[in-house]
């Protein structure tokens, strides 16, 4: 267990605000087994849960609750906005929901998050949207 080797490695796992030394971020990948509406995680194990975007938030949520997990990037698929929007109301004030495969580095897409309220953070990379001149606009955009 990945809380088991930070303590073997001489450290406290948690929130820095709790005291602790190592907090956990995760890249969920969500578009990578999302099929049908649904969060399959068959993909993973033979009787894996095919969950749907409530429940897919709802089981982040349980995750950040017993884990000191500070970053979730791409927690729901990157057409799932409903999904988004139901995952950063409901934790986005204890984790920093990152959108990669949501944003893609794109002002419109960046623009509707922001409108929707989809995350609450954006991971940006020169090489998703082409120019560096619309990096730098999505970097703009980002801090407003």
């Amino acid at each position: 267990c990945i809380l088991t080797a930070i303590k073997n490695a001489g450290y406290k796992a948690g929130r820095k605000e709790d005291g602790g030394d190592v907090s956990i971020a995760m890249d969920c990948a969500a578009s990578e087994f999302y099929k049908d509406g649904l969060y399959d995680y068959s993909k993973f194990e033979p009787n894996g849960a095919k969950r749907n975007s409530n429940e897919q938030a709802a089981y982040l949520a349980e995750l950040i609750s017993k884990y000191p997990i500070d970053s979730i990037e791409d927690g729901m698929d990157e057409g799932d906005w409903d999904g988004w929007v139901a995952l950063n109301a409901l934790i986005g004030d204890k984790c920093q929901i990152v959108g990669d495969d949501l944003f893609v580095t794109n002002v419109e897409y960046l623009a509707k998050g922001i409108e929707l309220k989809a995350a609450n953070s954006i991971l940006i990379k020169v090489n998703q949207i082409g120019t560096l001149t619309e990096t730098l606009n999505a970097i703009e955009m980002a801090h407003r």
